[in-house]
């Protein structure tokens, strides 16, 4: 059995342990409000102009685009998004497991042929681990998302499929639900699918300037932009829920083992009070 003084110092670590996940929580989820702030008030924008995006060209008869280019995948771009730090249950241990998964998919076209973009520290470590040489590093943008940024990311990924660099290019990140659910994700940047709507639903007949070119050549590669920014968003988000709820499960722990650790102590105390006097009794007896 562990002596009182042993006892007493895991005591103390335990309730070190504590405050620091007590304060870590409190700060994510300081984090959390602003980032699920401003998702919330990003993605119906996002989703909005994707809207108008498929309605306008579900009125077209005839639309085209270098972005929605179908072709045989010989060089795929992996954009894979995960946090900086650690100490957030499973989020980053998740995205990696899902990019391995990805890359035995593309096996097949050789190594050389598989460009990984990781938006993260710990998926760049695992991408290094695949044995794959990170494309760019991207750390700042995990930390602090940019519209800036991000607008020049996802430019570069455009430019790429534009120049048929690469022939397809996947997002791999989490997609913010709610405090307690983030959603792993994993799907098609480029080529984009400009798909008609359904038949039977209403045709809108719109009056384009300065025509319907141009306003094609502006409003996919700004919806693209919205896309990557608002993955960026959304890991964001997921990793502070994923992070306070980790910090919330690691204070409460901490808590059931302190009660175990002083009802430990108070019995080991007690077996010490009760030797003490029995030696007492005992050696007063002996003199008689």
């Amino acid at each position: 059995m562990a002596s009182l003084k042993e006892i007493k110092s895991r005591i103390q670590s335990v309730k070190s342990t504590q405050k620091i996940t007590s304060a870590m929580k409190m700060v994510s989820s300081a984090k959390l409000r602003k980032a699920q702030k401003t998702i919330e008030n990003f993605f119906p924008y996002e989703q909005r102009l994707n809207g108008l995006l498929s309605n306008f060209l579900s009125a077209e008869d005839d639309h085209s685009s270098v972005f929605a280019e179908v072709r045989e995948v010989k060089r795929v771009a992996i954009v894979v998004f995960s946090s900086n730090s650690s100490l957030c249950g499973g989020f980053n241990s998740n995205v990696a497991k899902v990019l391995t998964q990805t890359v035995e998919k593309y096996s097949t076209l050789g190594r050389e042929h598989i460009l990984i973009f990781p938006v993260g520290k710990k998926v760049a470590k695992a991408c290094v681990k695949l044995g794959f040489q990170p494309e760019a590093n991207f750390d700042a943008m995990a930390d602090k998302p940019s519209y800036a940024a991000t607008t020049d990311f996802a430019d570069e990924l455009m430019q790429l499929f534009r120049n048929k660099d690469v022939d397809k290019v996947e997002l791999i990140y989490h997609h913010f639900v709610s405090k307690s659910t983030q959603k792993l994700v994993e799907e098609t940047f480029l080529p984009i699918q400009l798909t008609k709507s359904a038949k039977g639903s209403v045709a809108l007949d719109y009056i384009v300037e300065p025509d319907r070119v141009t306003l094609m050549e502006e409003l996919i590669p700004k919806v693209l932009r919205l896309k990557v920014y608002t993955a960026l968003l959304d890991s964001n988000a997921s990793e502070h829920a994923a992070r306070t709820i980790a910090m919330q499960m690691a204070t409460d722990n901490a808590t059931d083992l302190l009660q175990e650790l002083s009802l430990q102590y108070n019995k080991s105390r007690q077996q010490a009070i009760t030797n003490e006097l029995l030696d007492i009794v005992g050696g007063s007896f002996g003199r008689n």
